[in-house]
């Protein structure tokens, strides 16, 4: 393979064994503090060394199996957001969103059956359902995170693939004030493309201190990223499978495709976080912790996007006007067709998004009990408009080769740079959206010691969380038939073999002196039927009550530590929205569902040697993943047969309220070995047996005492998940300098399933059969570089609002590179290369290769400064 100037730069970069003189006396990394927090809180951790090995301290010491990710010093994460760090961990991956790292899969299973939880508590989302956006925590709020693959009674119910509990920094665990702040320039090539800033900034910093005598601890963290927003994408649009005919006179029908789409995109995805935090010592048996962390996300997406529709040749009506035929499967891929209209759309997507979670924690020692109180709140919200300017051409001629793997091109007669080409502009808004998530919880659990056989503490407590989360949209249209927007209000983008395209310079302005000034807004507008019936409310209530034993004993002549326990939990669920039948106006409609599980778990690990170096772990339980909240509406559409006396069943499609969760009996066994500081080798084997798979389908039930034959969400057969996972980690010290800076991580992930989606017969979502990486690490006299490379298989995912709208997510591998020097013992340099290998990420449609999106969202570099006190 020809070697380009970036991959020799990065090659010299990382490869480099010494570091200049100038350096060579900066100080080794500092070792961990004594008494630092095992669950993942560090204190005094600098370094990609010391982070292995805290990271690898807590794994091994935790009763449950879990993967962790570490800090290697106060708000120095090794990547930008925690997603980042999530997805290169074993049997991890992440959903791309605009070429960011953002909703996690694990474990063969999709975003439904991830719990997420801050310092322990349940978060609430600005997604539709209940994903988490893990992009929205940015390195300086998180101390660190464990990632639970295995369940455990106290755990809060909710992720039969795995728990993530990310968690914040515990000011009293340090030893006198910290702070540090960081400034970056993040650089885009692509946008030049389009014509947008190329450089944008990014900032950060935590501060840590402590008062009155060491009893009050503070922390304080805020960060700011404005992020270029950059897309290049194409889209195919399907085939004609049911009414095209044969085209080139073999006998056979040639499918001929509904039409295509292509979109340049530019703007900003610009967030900004805080955090807050306060613990007081109050005495020896009592620790207050007071804190809060908010999120703002704010997207502004330009666009300008072509469509050419009318190719379908319905039932041969557009024969006449095909030539130039390529096909291949029976699908027409390539032609050229005549008298065809491109429309083109200057668009502007806003997306709005805020996370707010706090809480106030109690931890008191009662005699032998520890207490632990904790009530906590958690918002979501996310605002939402697609506002488009459209334009429709006269006929011309437009040819195209849209073949599979990536090979997408097509031309068209007229220059769609020229503004005269085009007819009487429309704005459409599609649509203006609303959702918002509310959050409360209470927790209180007691623990003491027990001496008891195995059991060596007990621990029981109880949760109450209450939930409500809606959704409403508004739409509507405004077309005018004087309206006229000149060509000086334009911008023509000429970007490689995408059609020339006209992108409004002022997109508000124009819009307000086009359409009138209150165009982009939803006042006083009255929502139509596809609104009402779009709309929901979901309130859910639920308690649960648990009992755990920690284990210490000796069995089969070895010694063995663990828990087990149980949780029970009851949840009553209420969906709320609007119904509709034989288009007449929307009423009222709700259902819902209760419903009481048990959640037994065991997790006993057995040391094979002395040291307790060589583990071997097993685990059996019983999880539950809830419904996505969306899929959990009253809303529905009905057709309904009024002839007197008919028996016809009603039909349409539907939300369904009385979805119940989907339940896993599951078994994970595990062989880990610390063969030495910072190092592990382990394999691990799991099988859940999912008995209640959630999909969507045609489904016969009964409304108002009528048999009804209904589209929505139900609780179906379910099937299998199996896996393997292998993990190898090591820090090369024995090798001779300069080579004992260098570090070795890898791990892959098999998995396979017999559940296949209801829809299209696919395999289940987020089902990726192989997943892995590895991350080449060097760290000597203050100079640090890192490569990870880490790919997936293809996979199923739901990637639009749009419940039952899959796709299958192409292979990807993402390669990353960062370097960093201390400049002097408290400044340091530091330089990232993200998406080296620019890896395009491609969805293809309901099985066919030939239908594709493809969308580049370009190579990504940064350079930056930190500095600590």
């Amino acid at each position: 393979m020809k070697q380009t100037t970036l991959s020799v730069l990065v090659r010299s970069l990382f490869l480099l064994p010494v570091v200049p003189a100038a350096f060579a006396q900066q100080a080794e990394p500092a070792a961990p503090a004594a008494g630092s927090d095992t669950a993942v809180q560090q204190v005094t951790v600098s370094g990609i060394r010391a982070s292995v090995r805290s990271a690898l301290a807590v794994k091994e010491n935790s009763n449950s199996i879990v993967e962790v990710v570490s800090s290697e010093d106060i708000g120095k994460l090794p990547d930008t957001t925690i997603a980042e760090s999530l997805a290169r961990l074993p049997g991890l991956a992440a959903g791309l969103d605009r070429g960011n790292a953002s909703q996690i899969v694990a474990r063969g299973l999709g975003e439904r059956f991830i719990g997420a939880t801050l310092n322990g508590r349940e978060l609430a989302s600005s997604e539709p359902n209940r994903a988490v956006r893990f992009e929205q925590f940015p390195s300086e709020s998180l101390s660190g995170a464990i990632v639970y693959k295995t369940q455990n009674a106290d755990l809060v119910e909710g992720g039969i693939a795995t728990t993530i509990d990310l968690q914040t920094v515990q000011p009293l665990k340090y030893k006198g004030r910290q702070a540090s702040i960081k400034a970056d320039a993040l650089y885009y090539p692509l946008a030049k493309d389009v014509d947008e800033k190329s450089v944008r900034p990014r900032l950060g910093g935590i501060y840590i201190d402590q008062f009155a005598n060491r009893t009050i601890g503070v922390a304080v963290a805020a960060s700011y990223q404005k992020q270029p927003s950059i897309e290049e994408r194409k889209n195919h649009w399907g085939f004609n499978e049911d009414h095209s005919v044969d085209l080139n006179g073999d006998g056979k029908v040639d499918k001929t495709p509904w039409g295509f789409e292509d979109e340049l995109k530019k703007g900003t995805n610009e967030r900004a976080s805080i955090l807050g935090k306060v613990e007081w010592q109050a005495s020896p048996d009592a620790l207050l912790t007071a804190d809060i962390y908010y999120a703002k996300n704010k997207i502004r997406e330009p666009s300008v996007q072509h469509w050419t529709g009318d190719l379908g040749n319905w039932d041969g009506a557009q024969s006449a006007n095909y030539s130039g035929l390529d096909i291949r499967d029976g699908y027409v891929v390539g032609a050229t067709f005549r008298d065809v209209t491109v429309s083109t759309h200057s668009t502007r997507w806003i997306q709005d998004m805020d996370n707010l979670a706090g809480g106030l924690n109690g931890k008191f020692n009662v005699g032998d009990w520890k207490v632990d109180a904790d009530v906590a709140v958690s918002r979501a919200g996310r605002d939402s408009q697609w506002a488009d300017v459209r334009q429709t051409s006269g006929p011309g001629t437009l040819s195209w080769s849209f073949t599979g793997n990536e090979q997408q091109s097509y031309s068209f007669s007229q220059d769609t740079g020229n503004l005269a080409n085009f007819g009487t502009p429309s704005l459409y808004i599609d649509a203006d959206g609303h959702v918002n998530d509310r959050l409360n919880s209470a927790q209180l659990s007691a623990a003491r010691p027990l001496e008891l056989g195995p059991v060596s503490r007990i621990k029981v407590g109880a949760r109450f969380a209450d939930r409500e989360k809606s959704f409403h949209q508004t739409t509507w249209n405004i077309s005018p038939t004087t309206a006229s927007i000149p060509a000086g209000a334009y911008d023509t983008l000429r970007v490689g073999d995408y059609f020339p395209a006209l992108m409004l310079r002022d997109f508000e302005g124009t819009v307000a002196s086009t359409f009138g000034a209150g165009a982009l807004s939803p006042d006083g507008r009255v929502q139509t039927t596809t609104d009402l019936l779009a709309g929901w409310k979901v309130k859910e209530r639920t308690s649960a009550v648990y009992a755990q034993a920690d284990l210490e004993g000796e069995l089969f002549g070895l010694t063995f530590r663990g828990n087990a326990g149980v949780r029970v939990v009851h949840t009553k669920q209420t969906g709320e929205g609007m119904e509709s039948r034989n288009g007449a106006a929307p009423t009222d409609v709700a259902g819902g569902a209760s419903y009481t599980k048990a959640l037994p778990s065991a997790n006993l690990i057995f040391n094979l040697d002395e040291a307790q170096k060589h583990q071997l772990r097993f685990s059996v339980a019983r999880a539950m993943s809830r419904a996505p909240m969306d899929e959990m509406r009253a809303s529905r559409q009905l057709s309904v047969d009024t002839t007197p006396g008919s028996s016809q069943p009603l039909t349409g499609s539907a939300g369904n309220p009385g979805l119940l969760p989907m339940m896993a009996n599951q078994v994970d066994l595990s062989y880990q070995w610390y063969f030495d500081k910072g190092a592990l080798l382990s394999a691990g084997l799991f099988y859940k047996n999912i008995g209640t798979y959630i999909g969507i389908t045609t489904d016969t039930t009964t409304i108002d005492g009528r048999q009804a034959v209904i589209t929505r969400s139900i609780n179906g057969e379910g099937g299998y998940v199996r896996g393997l996972e292998l993990v190898y980690q090591q820090a090369f010290t024995s090798l001779p300098a300069p080579f004992d800076g260098l570090g070795l991580s890898a791990n892959f992930s098999y998995n396979e399933s017999d559940i296949r989606e209801y829809t299209n017969n696919f395999p289940m979502e987020g089902l990726m059969k192989q997943n892995g990486g590895f991350t080449l690490w060097y760290e000597k006299n203050g100079f640090e570089a890192r490569l990870s490379a880490n790919y997936h298989s293809p996979f199923v995912r739901m990637p639009r609002w749009t419940a039952g709208y899959l796709i299958e997510n192409d292979e990807e591998t993402y390669v990353t590179a960062n370097f960093s020097q201390y400049l002097t013992p408290q400044l340091q340099l530091r330089v990232g290369l993200d998406n080296i290998t620019n890896q395009k990420v491609i969805h293809t449609q309901a099985g066919n290769r030939y239908m594709q999106n493809v969308m580049e969202y370009g190579r990504r570099y940064n350079i930056g400064l930190s500095y600590k006190f």
